[in-house]
C-alpha cells in the first residue's frame, strides 16, 4: 500500500471514529419521550392548541387514577386511608382525594362564609321585601324534606338558602359512592384514589418518581396490614392516567426494542455467521449498522430536542437493511484490502457501488419528503431514515474496506448463487399469475377504500388495549365525566378570562334549561370575577334597611323575625369582607377544580368550561356556538375534543400520504436522470408498486385499518426493494451471465432480504401497535419486492447504468 493509499486509509478512520464519539456523546444527553407530543402539529389551529396543551400540561394530564382491588372491602378502605395519609405528607403531590372528609370542613367554611360572594342569586331584588318573603317561605317548605335537619340548622344564618343554593351547584356531578368511609366503584369492588402530581404531565421522570411513590405507599400499608383477614398479599394496585400511560408506554417502548435489537441481532448474526463461516466478517458486517444507528438518533436529536420512543423502534429494524450494505461488500468481492485484493476491492467499487449508492439515494429521495411535514414525529422518522442509511453506506464504501483484514474473505457463495440464478431465470414465467395476483389485489383495495384508513388519533397511541379499558373502567367508577367537549375562554388576564367565563356560563345555562346540555362546570363558579364579587357585595343592604325588611317579609310566615338575628350579622359581615381571591380556596377540594378550568400560560390566561352531554351523548354543536355568537365574548371557543382530535389526525394523515407521493416523484424523477430510459424507471418501479400493492390488500384481508406507521412501511418497501429492483435491472454484462448478475450477486440479495425481513419481522409481534403496524408491513413487504423484481425483470440490456 503507497503512502497516499495509507493517508486515505488514516482519514478515513479517524474521521468515522470521530463521528461516532460525537454521537454517542450527543445521545447521551438526549431526551426520550414516548407520549403523542411528537405526532402533534408544529403549527397548530386555536382548537389544536387546546388539545396540544391538555394532552402535554393541562391539569388532566397530572391526575393518577388508583384502584385497589382484591382482599375485603374493610381492608381495602383501610388501605386507601393509609396509602392517602402517606402521600399527603408527600410535597410530590398536590391533592390526594379518596372520599375522606379531610377537605369537608374546609369546603363548608369557604361556601358559607363566602355565601354572599358566591351565590348567582344575590340582587338587589333577591333582599327586598318580596325576595325575601320568597326565600324564606322556599326555605320553611324544605324543612319538611329528608334533609330537613340540615335546613333548620342553617335557616337562622341563611334564610334565603343561598348555600343550599351552592351546595347543590356543587354536587350536580356524579361521584362515586361511599364505602367503609372511602370512594368505591359502583359495585363496591374497587376502592378509588384521585391523586394530582405537582410535576407535570409532560415531565415523564417526575410522573414515574410519583408513580414509584403511589407503589412504596401501597406496599407500606400493605405491610402494615399483614395479618388482617384477606390481607396478605390479596389487594392489587392499579394506576392509570395520562402520566401513567407515558411512563408505562415509554418503558413498555424501551424494554421491547431492547428485547427486538437484542434478538434480531442474534438471529441475524446466527444467519450471517452461517454464512461467512468468519467471526471477524460477522463483527465487520455490524459496523455499518451500529454507524448507522447512532447517527440517526444522533441526527433526531440535534434536529428535534427529543427523541421518540417510536423512532427508536423504527432504529432497531434499520439493522436488516443497513447489514445489508455489508453483505453486498462481502459476497460480490472476495477481498477488498493489500496486496493482490486491491484490485478486487477496486472492482466492487465500480460495478457494484454504483448500484448500491442509487439504491440509498432513492431512499433518501423518499423520505426526504417527510422533513416537510408539519408533525415533528413524522418528520423525525424521515430524518431518522435518511441519516441511518447514508452513515451506513457511506461507512460501507469509504471505511469499512480499510478496516479489512490481510487475506480477508467469507466461504464461496457461487453454488448457492448459481442454484438461485436457475430459479430467476425461471422466475417471469410467473408473470400472468403475478398480474391476476395484481388484479385481485387492486380489487380489494379497491373495496376497502372508504374504510382502509383509520382516522382516529387514538391509533397512534402506544397504550394497550387493556390499559385503555382499565382506564375507562377506573373512570366509570369514578364517576368523571367523559371531557368531550369544552368551551375555552382566553384573555390577558385572570380577572378578564373570569368576567368572560360568567358571560359564556349565563349563556350556556339557558341551554340546560333547553336540555341541550345536562350541565357545565366554571372556575368562576368558585372564583368570580372581581367585577362580580362587588357588584354582589353592593347588592347586600345594610343592617339599618334589611332589618325592617325583614319583618315585613315574615308578617304571614310561620317564623318570627328575631330568629333571623344571625342573618343580619352574616349580611353586615359579608357588606365589608375583603373579595376572594385564588389563595382563599387553598385547602379546600375547589382548589384543584379551579387550577384544572383557569390555566396560565405566559402573559395569556385561558378558562375550560367542561360541558355534560345529554343521555345521547352528543351536543348540538350549532346551538352552542349560537349562544356563544349572543354572549359576544370574541374570545370564546367551542371545542369538540373528540372530533378535533380526529380531524388533527385526518389532517395528518392526509399530508403524510401527500409527502409519500412527492417522494415516490422524487425517486422517479431521479431514476429518470440516473438511468436515462423510462423504460428502466418503469421496470424498476413495477415490483416495489406492486408489492406495496399486495401488502395494503393483505392487510385489508385481515381487517387492519392503516394507520401513520403503515404508510411509513410501505416507504420502506419501496426505499429497501428498489436495491432489489435495480440489481435485477443491470445492464449485460458478457462476463457474468443473464441479466448481468452473478452468481455471488444473486445470494447477496436472498441473505440480505431474509436479514431485512428478520430485522423488521420481529416488530410484527411487539406489544406496541405502532410497532406491530410497522413490522408487518415491511417483513411481506420486501420479500414480495424481490420476488417481484425477478419475476418482472428485464432482460437484454446492453446499455450501461450512468449509476
Amino acid at each position: 500500500m503507497n503512502l497516499a493509499a495509507l493517508q486515505r486509509r488514516r482519514t478515513a478512520i479517524t474521521i468515522w471514529l470521530v463521528l461516532i464519539l460525537a454521537s454517542l456523546v450527543i445521545i447521551s444527553r438526549s431526551h426520550f419521550i414516548a407520549d403523542l407530543s411528537a405526532f402533534l402539529p408544529r403549527t397548530p389551529t386555536a382548537e389544536q392548541q387546546l388539545l396540544m396543551d391538555q394532552l402535554k400540561d393541562g391539569l388532566a394530564s397530572r391526575l393518577i387514577l388508583v384502584g385497589i382491588e382484591g382482599s375485603v372491602a374493610s381492608n381495602r378502605a383501610k388501605l386507601s386511608k393509609e396509602i392517602a395519609h402517606t402521600l399527603r405528607a408527600n410535597p410530590a403531590f398536590v391533592s390526594v382525594n379518596n372520599g375522606e372528609p379531610v377537605t369537608t370542613e374546609h369546603d363548608h367554611n369557604y361556601l358559607f362564609n363566602n355565601r354572599y360572594l358566591l351565590s348567582p342569586t344575590v340582587t338587589p331584588q333577591h333582599f327586598s321585601v318580596d325576595g325575601l318573603h320568597a326565600g324564606i317561605s322556599d326555605s320553611i317548605d324544605q324543612l319538611a324534606s329528608p334533609a330537613g335537619l340540615l335546613f333548620k340548622s342553617l335557616l337562622p344564618h341563611d334564610p334565603t338558602g343561598e348555600m343550599l343554593q351552592l351546595l347543590d351547584q356543587m354536587n350536580s356531578g356524579n361521584r362515586p359512592q361511599l364505602v367503609d368511609g372511602t370512594w368505591a366503584s359502583r359495585d363496591g369492588n374497587t376502592v378509588l384514589l384521585l391523586i394530582q402530581t405537582r410535576a407535570l404531565g409532560s415531565d415523564t421522570d417526575a410522573q414515574k418518581q410519583a408513580m414509584q411513590s403511589i407503589e412504596g405507599a401501597f406496599a407500606k400499608a400493605s405491610a402494615t396490614s399483614h395479618g388482617d383477614v384477606g390481607s396478605a398479599g390479596d389487594a392489587r394496585l392499579l394506576m392509570t392516567g395520562p402520566g401513567v400511560f407515558s411512563v408505562v408506554s415509554r418503558d413498555t417502548i424501551k424494554s421491547q426494542v431492547r428485547l427486538i435489537f437484542v434478538v434480531s441481532t442474534l438471529l441475524i448474526a446466527i444467519l450471517l455467521l452461517a454464512v461467512y463461516r468468519s467471526l471477524s466478517a460477522l463483527l465487520l458486517g455490524f459496523l455499518p449498522v451500529a454507524t448507522g444507528i447512532l447517527a440517526g438518533i444522533a441526527s433526531v436529536s440535534l434536529g428535534f430536542g427529543v427523541v421518540h420512543g417510536i423512532t427508536l423502534g423504527f432504529g432497531t429494524a434499520l439493522i436488516g437493511e443497513a447489514v445489508d450494505y455489508s453483505i453486498y461488500l462481502f459476497m460480490q468481492s472476495d477481498h477488498a484490502t493489500d496486496g493482490e485484493n486491491e484490485q478486487s476491492r477496486k472492482t466492487w467499487i465500480v460495478r457494484v457501488w454504483p448500484t448500491v449508492r442509487l439504491g440509498v439515494l432513492t431512499s433518501v429521495f423518499g423520505f426526504a419528503s417527510l422533513l416537510l411535514s408539519g408533525f415533528p414525529g413524522l418528520a423525525q422518522l424521515g430524518l431518522y431514515s435518511m441519516a441511518g442509511l447514508v452513515a451506513a453506506a457511506v461507512m460501507t464504501r469509504y471505511v469499512l474496506p480499510h478496516l479489512l483484514p490481510a487475506n480477508f474473505q467469507i466461504r464461496d457463495v457461487t453454488g448457492a448463487g448459481l442454484t438461485l440464478s436457475r430459479y430467476a431465470a425461471l422466475a417471469p414465467r410467473l408473470r400472468w399469475p403475478a398480474i391476476a395476483l395484481l388484479v385481485a389485489s387492486s380489487a380489494v383495495v379497491y373495496q376497502h377504500h372508504d374504510y382502509l384508513w383509520n382516522n382516529e388519533l387514538a391509533a397512534l397511541s402506544p397504550v394497550s388495549a387493556a390499559d385503555q379499558a382499565l382506564d375507562a373502567r377506573l373512570r366509570a367508577g369514578m364517576g368523571a365525566p367523559d371531557v368531550r367537549y369544552v368551551v375555552v375562554v382566553s384573555g390577558d388576564s385572570q380577572e378578564a378570562v373570569l368576567t368572560a367565563t360568567e358571560k359564556v356560563s349565563s349563556a350556556l345555562q339557558m341551554l340546560v334549561e333547553k336540555g341541550v346540555l345536562t350541565a357545565f362546570d366554571s372556575a368562576s363558579h368558585y372564583l368570580p370575577s372581581q367585577a362580580t364579587q362587588h357588584t354582589r357585595q353592593a347588592s347586600l343592604p345594610a343592617a339599618a334597611e334589611l332589618k325592617p325588611r325583614l319583618e315585613n317579609a315574615v308578617k304571614d310566615l310561620p317564623v318570627r323575625p328575631q330568629v333571623f338575628a344571625p342573618f343580619l350579622v352574616d349580611v353586615e359581615a359579608a357588606r365589608n369582607q375583603p373579595l376572594l381571591q385564588r389563595s382563599d380556596l387553598e385547602s379546600t377540594s375547589m382548589a384543584m377544580a379551579v387550577d384544572t378550568m383557569l390555566l396560565q400560560q405566559g402573559p395569556r390566561w385561558s378558562a375550560l368550561i367542561p360541558l355534560t352531554a345529554p343521555e345521547n351523548g352528543n351536543i348540538d354543536a350549532a346551538q352552542v356556538r349560537a349562544v356563544l355568537n349572543q354572549a359576544q365574548v370574541p374570545n370564546a371557543l367551542f371545542v369538540d375534543m373528540k372530533t378535533e382530535s380526529n380531524r388533527l389526525y385526518s389532517s395528518y394523515m392526509h399530508e403524510a400520504i401527500m409527502l409519500s407521493l412527492a417522494g415516490l416523484l422524487a425517486i422517479v424523477i431521479l431514476l429518470l436522470y440516473v438511468l436515462r430510459s423510462p423504460t428502466r424507471v418503469i421496470a424498476v418501479i413495477a415490483p416495489l408498486a406492486a408489492a406495496v400493492l399486495t401488502v395494503t390488500a393483505g392487510l385489508a384481508l385481515c381487517g387492519q385499518q392503516l394507520i401513520i406507521l403503515h404508510l411509513i412501511g410501505l416507504l420502506l418497501i419501496v426505499a429497501i426493494g428498489s436495491n432489489y429492483a435495480l440489481f435485477f435491472n443491470q445492464p449485460q454484462n458478457k462476463d457474468e451471465g443473464t441479466q448481468g448478475i452473478s452468481p455471488r450477486t444473486y445470494a447477496s440479495l436472498l441473505f440480505a432480504n431474509v436479514a431485512t425481513v428478520l430485522g423488521f419481522g420481529l416488530l410484527a409481534f411487539s406489544s406496541v401497535p405502532v410497532l406491530q403496524a410497522m413490522g408487518v408491513t415491511v417483513a411481506p413487504g420486501v420479500i414480495l419486492a424481490l420476488i417481484f423484481s425477478a419475476v418482472f425483470a428485464r432482460s437484454g440490456f446492453t446499455c450501461e447504468s450512468k449509476a
